[in-house]
């Protein structure tokens, strides 16, 4: 349910951010540049591969006006072991972000997706490390509500790494 009205909250802010008209992509070359950019610095590592983790984190940051990520927060994560390697990523991003309309600061709202490429034997063994850390994970929620202000919804990072 919390999943869902997180959902909901950041389309509705996606809505709302069309309305005002067309903007230019606030990553420096564009959105498949950012996707090539966040797929080659996200590193996944072994205690990651180890359990077969997947899922979703989402998080906002604020970047300046020469494009210095100020802040960062988790908004969502399935699982605390999912957000480090994205942190890390994120920060590798400074100076990269374009602010829109000459702001000193601005919010950025950017959605992960962090799953596994299928391996082409020994599926049985993959399927139950998954289940394991599925049963197992500790999900971080936001417990209060989420002031989005005029933040800007990113497109969803897809990252798979290999087994």
């Amino acid at each position: 349910m919390k999943k869902l009205l997180i959902i909901a909250l950041l389309l509705s802010s996606v809505y709302c951010k069309a309305q005002e008209g067309d903007l230019a992509f606030p990553f420096q070359g564009g959105n498949p540049v950012m996707t090539r950019f966040f797929k080659d610095s996200l590193q996944i590592g072994n205690d990651i591969k180890a359990k077969k983790a997947t899922g979703m984190a989402v998080f906002k940051f604020t970047a300046d006006v020469n494009g210095n990520i100020q802040k960062i927060v988790i908004y969502y994560a399935d699982d605390y072991l999912l957000t480090m390697p994205v942190i890390q990523a994120l920060k590798k991003s400074t100076k990269k972000w374009i602010i829109p309309n000459k702001e000193k600061f601005h919010d950025f709202i950017i959605p992960f997706s962090i799953g596994y490429n299928s391996p082409s034997s020994g599926e049985a063994e993959v399927q139950k490390a998954a289940y394991d850390f599925y049963s197992t994970r500790k999900p971080i929620v936001s417990n209060d509500q989420i002031p989005l202000n005029s933040a800007t919804l990113l497109p969803t990072v897809v990252i798979k790494y290999d087994l």
